[in-house]
């Protein structure tokens, strides 16, 4: 794990591929894995990229995981202009520490976006027909980075080593209809004993388009509901709250299809709630342990002819500081966003 594995000269379509069927366009499959690792202490986030051939344009249509709840408690697949280490692994937990083990950096020291997201043995995801994410060429995204968190490491003490990551599907030619993703989630403390609304919220500045297709929760343990909306005010001053998605965070932490698949046009604006259940004698501040709390909501969408939002995070300072009703909303489903 001591050698910058950039896999120069070797692109998405050179090794551990093979032929997919699609009506439309050849669809070609590409491993990208942790190399062996073996974590040495819990709550590990570990990171390995890829470089994109910078010389072509490819479009990933599909993540198939390689991964278990039991092995991995979540994964993460960054697109970055440039990766946050020129190691083949590296620590880059949200805050992690220094580590005399590995280099510590985040997962992209420029250009960072996420692209997809598993947790709890989520099955494969396949973008619809025609869309797709566009890498390498003259994208942002010249480096694909994923990362794993190891909540538990009992399974390694044996010398056991993993290999978990993505089945990446791809094709060459060219789509347009560009799929991005925006990530709404907080910050804040959930107080011991009570039910707590994370809740973040922005606004559509671009003069762009976006067609919603599918969306994806995740908390830790005391998460119960996350939903999502998108919000439009009407001629009459009231705003109307169309629900994009809403999941119980503990099922299978994949991408669902939206609930409603409306275009979101420049001025309109997003919201997400958590509702958090606290049954500790604690405070719960948000981070990257089981013993902390997420509160996120994926949206994952497409432009067509258009570039993806500039804008990748929608991120509020969370309780106590921040809710929806810090904002000029009205009309807010306040039960509906809370109950399945």
């Amino acid at each position: 794990m001591d050698g910058y594995q950039l896999l120069a000269g070797v692109v998405l379509l050179s090794i551990f591929v093979s032929q997919l069927t699609c009506e439309a366009y050849k669809v070609e499959k590409y491993s990208l894995l942790m190399p062996n690792v073996r974590p040495n202490t819990p709550e590990l986030y570990l990171c390995t990229p890829i470089k994109v051939d910078p010389s072509k344009g490819y479009y990933i249509v599909g993540f198939e995981p390689n991964a278990t709840m039991s092995t991995a408690h979540h994964m993460l697949l960054y697109g970055c202009t440039t990766p946050g280490s020129q190691k083949a692994v590296w620590n880059c937990g949200e805050m992690a520490k220094h580590d005399d083990y590995l280099e510590t950096s985040n997962p992209c020291e420029s250009g960072s976006q996420i692209l997809y997201a598993w947790a709890r043995d989520a099955p494969k995801l396949e973008l619809p027909e025609g869309v797709g994410f566009r890498v390498g060429g003259n994208s942002s995204i010249q480096y694909l980075v994923l990362q794993v968190h190891y909540a538990h490491i009992d399974k390694f003490k044996d010398g056991s080593t993993d290999n978990s990551g993505i089945f990446l599907h791809y094709t060459e030619r060219p789509l347009n209809k560009l799929a991005g993703v925006l990530l709404l989630g907080t910050s804040g403390s959930i107080p011991p004993r009570r039910i707590e609304h994370m809740e973040s919220s922005c606004s559509i500045t671009e003069k762009k388009v976006i067609h919603p297709f599918a969306y994806r929760t995740h908390t830790h343990s005391l998460g119960k509901v996350v939903s999502g909306y998108r919000i439009r005010r009407g001629d009459d001053g009231r705003d109307n709250w169309v629900l994009l998605g809403k999941r119980d965070p503990l099922t299978p932490q994949m991408f669902y299809p939206v609930l409603n698949s409306d275009p979101i046009r420049y001025g309109d604006r997003l919201a997400a709630r958590c509702t958090m259940l606290s049954t500790r004698d604690r405070w719960t501040e948000v981070g990257p342990t089981n013993a902390d709390e997420m509160c996120n909501f994926y949206l994952m969408y497409w432009v067509k002819n258009d570039q993806p939002l500039k804008k990748k995070y929608c991120f509020s300072m969370g309780p106590p500081t921040y809710y929806w009703d810090s904002e000029d909303f009205n009309n807010i489903p306040d039960e509906e966003a809370s109950k399945l």
